[in-house]
């Protein structure tokens, strides 16, 4: 599920403000006893298992495992993009429990970034329109400059009014980063972000994922099958059948 509210800001009067732990560095991520069952024609399926997990305020945590084994439902729980069939879930100090689709949009706006294995441009815009539009939809007057310089970060300055189609795959990736960070979230969750690459081009990636983010102080949360990759975060957390292994 992709959710355009996490490339905007902060800008509109409902939005919530900076959260209690981004100006004194607590966590920014907290799940207690997290469980998540789906039904499926052969039974209840338990994905999730009573997870324990928090992520402090500008802190990284790779999250790692295989196939199979919930990294990918963790983070989209953890964002309230898939509702949990039980325990707690705070981000950014808001309970997600009982939340309609609006409030949690609301809640995520300019303050959750996400980066995705398949990048999920829109192909009709250029990367400084795929940067941009969140922006505007969210009531930014500065969006043209916000993204212009969040590509520019991403060394992509020459490249703003190229389509997806026209750029190689570590450049699409490059645009999603600009366009997770351009709002300067708190969080940002990023799911195999590196995936569709080559082994060079996915690490021009993750350096430019892992400075933007700690220059701007937003806690990571990333899932990959990458252990290098997963070594260069805070704290490397393992799942194994739906659970924190270690």
């Amino acid at each position: 599920m992709v959710d355009v509210d996490a490339a905007s800001n902060p800008v509109p009067a409902d939005a919530a403000p900076i959260s209690e732990a981004r100006r004194t560095g607590g966590d920014v991520l907290c799940l207690r006893n997290v469980e998540l069952t789906l039904p499926a024609a052969s039974g209840p399926v338990h994905i999730l298992k009573g997870v324990d997990f928090e992520v402090a305020s500008g802190r990284s945590v790779a999250v790692i495992g295989p196939s199979g084994s919930g990294k990918s439902s963790l983070l989209s729980v953890a964002a309230g993009l898939e509702r949990a069939t039980g325990g707690e879930i705070t981000l950014l100090g808001e309970s997600l429990s009982g939340r309609s689709e609006d409030e949690l949009s609301r809640l995520r706006r300019g303050r959750v970034g996400f980066v995705f294995q398949s990048f999920h441009l829109l192909p009709t815009l250029s990367a400084v329109d795929n940067v941009r539009a969140p922006l505007e939809i969210a009531g930014i007057d500065d969006a043209e400059a916000r993204a212009r310089a969040a590509l520019d970060a991403v060394g992509l300055s020459a490249r703003l009014r190229h389509f997806p189609g026209q750029l190689s795959g570590g450049e699409r990736q490059r645009v999603a980063v600009a366009r997770a960070l351009a709002p300067d979230p708190e969080i940002v969750f990023a799911d195999e972000p590196t995936g569709n690459l080559d082994t060079e081009t996915g690490a021009s990636v993750a350096d430019m994922l892992f400075a933007l983010a700690g220059d701007r102080g937003a806690a990571l949360v990333m899932v990959s099958h990458d252990r290098d990759m997963a070594a260069r975060a805070d704290r490397i957390v393992a799942m194994r059948d739906g659970r924190i292994e270690a």
